[in-house]
């Protein structure tokens, strides 16, 4: 029965998350109402309109068509609905701790609206224990009984901005629920949407499964960028090392160094377990070794593009073109972005500098708008470093090495032409 039956679902944060998350409720024939505070998204979505590079203005037509879609910044709407889903942003403050206003403010706003046999959903990466320690107090503060009244349940997001190679619903579902009928309850609603639900003990379990999976690459990265910097200093292309370390075909698992890890992820949730290790009075050390790498990534690609031009001109002289500026490749989105530090950076530093980035228009820089230049041979002729930041697909890579000065490639877009001799790889 569980996956015929059809729901209506308020979610809450319409952003990388949340939209495609409603997108496949109203593919299986579900009533979505999609609640954010952000009124451009709401006017953006109205006018029929996308706001993420994972969706064409078609797509978002699509999800209204059959008028089970509705868009708002009202709360009320909660009280209409099966099941709540909060995919609200759980970012770090200012000091590095977890910063969860997001999820309070939208729980205690949605608390007016909450009703006998309801389902909430948390999916906001964050530390194991957030469900039951933050959400389950505020809920049963207005005298609803989680587990008998209403069910609770954590299931972590798994959305990868970018990446096609898998549909969000042959994702594998993880969930776990604070007693088992919201265990139930959650796995039947997911059931309907996801080739494949796995059921863990406890919200907890759920909360740390997220965590390790971000943890892992965190730390992986993180030690191919130390590598990296060994090898600069040794006259070793990683690159190199790398492919052939991945022709082993059991026990290696190939990660790659960069500008710095970015995104709303994984630079952010091995922190909040980091965070919540220190209160059992423990240190993750490799995570706050990660970090530390993390953190020098930048000054060491500024270092490394003031050595190869001083040949030519000092830094502050010089002028830089810079390639891609979002966190990763082919998405618009610019959260923890380590290619805005490396341009601050080089500006800081007195050089002239211009981007481009398909998908993104403009970014600001200490309060100043920077639009983003076209890409032509005379730009990339006229500029004395072209610095590959993202690699995104569709750019013209053989083209700007083959009218740049230098080429300065932190991703191996340009790895291939490295033997032309304008090309330095970090």
């Amino acid at each position: 029965m569980g996956k015929d039956m059809i729901y209506t679902v308020g979610i809450v944060g319409l952003g990388y998350v949340g939209l495609p998350l409603a997108r496949l409720f109203l593919e299986k024939g579900h009533t979505v109402y999609g609640i954010d505070l952000d009124e451009r998204k709401i006017q953006k979505l109205t006018k029929r309109q996308s706001y993420l590079s994972d969706f064409s203005n078609t797509d978002v037509r699509r999800m209204f068509s059959k008028g089970r879609f509705f868009v708002g910044s009202s709360y009320e709407v909660i009280s209409h609905v099966d099941v709540m889903i909060l995919c609200v942003p759980t970012p770090l403050d200012e000091v590095a701790k977890p910063d969860l206003r997001f999820v309070r403010e939208a729980m205690t706003a949605a608390l007016p609206y909450l009703r006998i046999g309801q389902l909430v959903i948390l999916e906001s990466s964050t530390y194991p224990g957030t469900t039951e320690e933050e959400l389950l107090p505020l809920i049963e503060s207005i005298g609803l009984k989680v587990g008998k009244d209403i069910s609770l349940v954590y299931s972590p997001e798994r959305i990868d901005p970018g990446q096609s190679v898998y549909e969000l619903q042959e994702i594998p579902k993880i969930l776990g629920g604070v007693t088992p009928s919201c265990t139930h309850f959650g796995k039947r609603v997911y059931e309907t949407i996801f080739n494949r639900v796995v059921v863990v003990s406890s919200p907890r379990a759920a909360e740390m499964t997220k965590l390790l999976e971000n943890s892992q690459r965190f730390v992986n990265i993180s030690f191919m960028n130390e590598l990296m910097m060994l090898c600069d200093k040794m006259n070793i292309d990683l690159w190199e090392v790398i492919a052939s370390a991945s022709t082993k075909p059991y026990g290696f698992t190939p990660y790659y160094p960069g500008p710095g890890i970015g995104g709303h992820c994984i630079p952010v949730d091995p922190l909040y377990l980091s965070w919540k290790a220190k209160t059992f009075d423990m240190d993750l050390e490799f995570i706050e070794l990660a970090n530390k790498i993390n953190e020098q990534i930048p000054e060491f690609v500024v270092r490394k593009i003031e050595k190869h031009l001083s040949s030519v001109k000092p830094l502050h002289d010089s002028s830089i073109l810079v390639i891609g500026v979002t966190y990763k490749k082919d998405v618009n989105d610019l959260r923890e972005s380590r290619a805005l530090e490396i341009i601050k950076r080089l500006k800081d530093s007195g050089a002239k500098v211009n981007f481009y980035d398909p998908f993104i228009e403009q970014i600001e820089l200490d309060g100043t708008n920077v639009k983003r230049i076209s890409l032509t041979r005379r730009y990339v002729q006229q500029h004395d470093c072209t610095l590959i930041l993202t690699d995104h697909s569709g750019i013209p890579y053989e083209e700007i090495v083959n009218n740049a000065p230098l080429v300065f490639d932190t991703r191996n877009a340009a790895g291939k032409f490295k033997n032309r001799g304008n090309v330095i790889l970090l």
